[in-house]
């Protein structure tokens, strides 16, 4: 029936605290607004990275790549002051509470710099370079044997560019004590609130030969959040960031970074200044990307003279680099020289102005990272770094007072970071946030919650197909507020056409969180698309009676009962035992039939019971724990899984014996700055004489959406195999040569391509216990099927749209060699 979506009430619990400020139009009131243009007085170019800031105060901005700049406030001066290295101060006055253009023209001034010595002709900046990228080894943290230190994290999220005719809509008078909080961001001049706050404090260990690393996350808190998985995600080795690596990964994109060994090919560097930087000389280069478009940065960075070590580098992401949802990013990072033999990493910080227009409201993502108690190459014994978690929670890691904070925190929070703590619990409290919970959950899960019952899925509610017409289906679940260690769910449906009703109920123990444990049992009797991959459509979801490229005539009516014990070893590695008691039969005769050529099975009925065992290893997979469901934000390894399957022959009226296995890899790799590459690898086997539809039915698609785990030029039930391997692979470009042509760089659509191969044969006799249905296949002689594709991805940000070919077997009836086929698509 399709795999259900469960939406964790964490993520949709911030979801919605977002959505509440998001959802308005902006507009000014008791607000200075300030925007112009600071160039260079004699030449008329505009100045990047021009400090604009607001006399005696901590209100400003920097000038873009252009030289504009733009601020607003509700706590200006009276004067505007514009500075940068090279160029004397100017100040400009500032009409309070009104919108204004102020532009500088700044004059040059003289200074002495330290001499370099370069060669004739040559940019003074590129032999800096050479010796930054000829010391990378000696001065990156990750030469050294052994490394330690503490680490306290803070993520931050902001909503911005508030305004007061916002703070006073009716439908936010229940939160109108939060906006008491609202300031002023010392980034881009843009006010916002502090919703969001969390913490960490960890210990983080390295070793260099075999290489490990672990964490040891002492202690984390999270506004509004009671999770202690959670706690994961907040310390240092889930977000980092290495100046020295050639490709750095912001937001899930790889951004070439300033000091790249091929670096001269993406920026131009200027050197700018030379002073002392603590004890050591020091050489200030600027560097800005040759083409705005590609995945760069432009900002500034220190360089120590004679180790060549990065001492500070400030940096923002391309304005017009192809990423979705993102308007602004910042890298600001410090590094010092510890213990007299290695430069660290001491102060960490990340912002991301997130907003899906230039002038609506978004929202600020902050981390500010800090790092102390340096050890250097002090071992730890073997067994420290055994075991296949990375990062380790500590026993009540959230559950640490206000006292450990206060006395532990590498700096204070702010009297209104500290407040939030205290907002976002009161706000969930409030009717009006249970409300817009209910809206954001149904409209993301599918689900509605009326009290301790949630309805759905509603997109199940109404459907259609040739074999029930119009079709309508009830039904539910239980939620954590009746039990947060059972689940209870049933529905119930009903076909007009074939006048028949269906069912199905089940219930979900969760039996612990460590290890975790669960028991799953269903009862379910309804259509079903052999054939199909999990990936698709329900059969009896809206959407897919509207997008079917044919009618859904192949249907099987399935009584499916089935349990399952599922122990999660650690994280990412589980297995699954079960049991399943199948009954198959076709819906309609007159489309497909199962007709046995013994006589002594019953035609057009086929029952199954058997055995199961299922493993799935994904190292270093990341979950945020419910009491029932988890997310999984996934893993950089591959995904490994592995079903044995065993028919039980005369076990409640089974009538096969049979083995049955199948194995998958599934993963993806980074091929900077070209995007990335993912594949899916699968095989599988059977062993024994078995009718076609206990084989492999090989996954098919007969609708109009792109399924990346279907073969989408197939039919349903065109190809059965008795053993089989196929690949599948696609290349997202992420626009690396869209990018280059001036129309799509501004639509910033991104390219896709993909290939998918199957191959397989029949080693067992399957015609001598069922004929094959009139449309159904093997492979000739292993020839294998091919499709390929080319695709636009990111069209208006959240479309995908595929022109795919079908390769082989066009000799077959009512198949399509050429097709268009779409879908959602949401990425950075």
């Amino acid at each position: 029936m399709g795999k259900p979506f469960h939406i964790h009430p964490f993520v949709l619990r911030w979801f919605c605290l977002l959505l509440l400020f998001v959802l308005a139009n902006q507009a000014s009131a008791q607000i200075t607004k300030v925007s112009g243009q600071v160039v260079d007085i004699e030449t008329g170019e505009g100045l990047s990275f021009v400090n604009v800031i607001f006399q005696n105060s901590t209100v400003g901005t920097i000038t873009d790549l252009d030289g504009y700049y733009n601020i607003e406030t509700s706590y200006p001066t009276d004067t505007l002051v514009a500075s940068f290295v090279g160029y004397d101060v100017m100040k400009m006055p500032v009409v309070k509470q009104t919108k204004q253009k102020i532009n500088f023209n700044m004059k040059s001034s003289t200074f002495e710099m330290e001499a370099v010595v370069v060669k004739p002709g040559e940019n003074p900046a590129h032999p800096i370079l050479r010796n930054i990228i000829a010391n990378k080894d000696n001065n990156n943290k990750e030469k050294l044997n052994y490394y330690q230190y503490e680490v306290y994290n803070k993520v931050q999220f902001d909503i911005n560019n508030i305004t007061e005719k916002f703070e006073n809509r009716k439908v936010f008078k229940p939160f109108k004590f939060v906006f008491d909080n609202i300031d002023t961001s010392e980034v881009n001049g843009k006010r916002y609130l502090p919703t969001f706050i969390t913490e960490s404090l960890s210990d983080v260990y390295y070793r260099k030969r075999p290489k490990s690393q672990k964490e040891y996350i002492k202690a984390t808190q999270a506004s509004g959040v009671d999770n202690e998985s959670v706690g994961q995600f907040l310390g240092d080795m889930y977000q980092n960031i290495n100046i020295y690596d050639n490709f750095i990964l912001i937001i899930g994109k790889s951004f070439v970074s300033p000091i790249a060994n091929f670096g001269k090919q993406y920026y131009k560097y200027y050197l700018e200044d030379s002073t002392h930087i603590g004890q050591h000389w020091a050489y200030k280069i600027r560097f800005l990307p040759k083409l705005k478009q590609e995945p760069t940065f432009y900002g500034e960075f220190w360089v120590a003279d004679s180790t060549w070590a990065i001492l500070k580098v400030d940096m923002r992401v391309s304005e017009q680099a192809n990423i979705n949802w993102v308007q602004d990013a910042v890298v600001y990072q410090e590094y010092d020289f510890v213990a007299d033999s290695a430069w660290m990493l001491t102060k960490d910080r990340l912002v991301v102005d997130f907003a899906v227009g230039e002038n609506g409201m978004g929202l600020y993502g902050t981390k500010t990272t800090t790092y102390r108690d340096f050890k250097i190459n002090e071992p730890k014994p073997d067994e420290f770094y055994s075991g296949v978690q990375n990062i380790i929670l500590g026993d009540n890691v959230d559950e640490k007072p206000d006292e450990f904070w206060e006395q532990h925190r590498h700096e204070g929070l702010s009297k209104k970071e500290a407040s939030i703590y205290h907002i976002a619990d009161t706000i969930q409290t409030l009717p009006a946030f249970k409300t817009w919970y209910d809206i954001v959950k149904l409209v993301v899960s599918g689900h509605y919650a009326i009290g301790k019952f949630d309805y759905g899925p509603v997109y199940t509610t109404y459907s259609f197909n040739q074999i029930e017409g119009h079709r309508i289906r009830l039904g539910g679940r239980t939620n954590n507020d009746l039990s947060t260690k059972v689940r209870l769910e049933g529905y119930g449906a009903y076909g007009f056409r074939d006048q028949r009703f269906k069912y199905g109920g089940g219930v979900l123990i969760f039996l612990s969180k460590k290890p975790r444990q669960l028991i799953d049992a269903h009862c379910e009797y309804d259509m079903e698309q052999l054939g199909q991959s999990q990936n698709a459509f329900r059969e009896d979801n809206l959407f897919a009676s509207f997008f079917r490229r044919r009618p859904f005539t192949k249907l099987s009516r399935v009584m499916d009962v089935s349990g399952s014990y599922t122990f999660e070893w650690f994280p990412g590695f589980s297995h699954k035992i079960g049991f399943v008691h199948r009954e198959i039969s076709p819906a309609d005769t007159n489309f497909i039939a199962y007709k046995y050529t013994d006589d002594s099975f019953k035609d057009n009925e086929i029952i199954t019971s058997e055995a199961r065992f299922e493993t799935r290893f994904a190292f270093d997979e990341k979950f945020i724990d419910g009491d029932l469901n988890r997310l999984s934000l996934g893993t950089k390894w591959p995904v490994l899984q592995f079903r044995y399957s065993y028919g039980l022959k005369g076990l409640w009226d089974g009538q096969f014996e049979y083995h049955k296995f199948d194995f998958s890899v599934d993963d993806w790799f980074k091929v900077a700055p070209v995007g990335y590459i993912s594949y899916i690898i699968t095989a599988g086997k059977t062993w024994g004489t078995l009718p076609f539809p206990l084989l492999f039915l090989h996954q098919g698609n007969e609708t109009y959406t792109y399924d990346s785990y279907a073969y989408n030029m197939m039919n349903y039930i065109e190809f059965v195999s008795d053993e089989f391997a196929s690949l599948s692979v696609q290349w997202h470009l992420n626009g690396y040569l869209l990018n280059k042509i001036p129309l799509m760089r501004k639509l910033r659509l991104r390219e896709v391509a993909s290939a998918k191969v199957l191959t397989g044969r029949m080693v067992q006799d399957t015609r001598s216990v069922m004929e094959f249905s009139e449309e159904l296949y093997t492979f000739d002689n292993g020839k294998p099927y091919m499709e390929v594709g080319v695709g636009i991805e990111n069209i208006l940000n959240i479309f995908r749209i595929d022109l795919v070919w079908r390769l082989s077997y066009l000799n077959h009836p009512n198949i399509e060699q050429i097709g268009i086929r779409g879908n959602f698509y949401f990425n950075f």
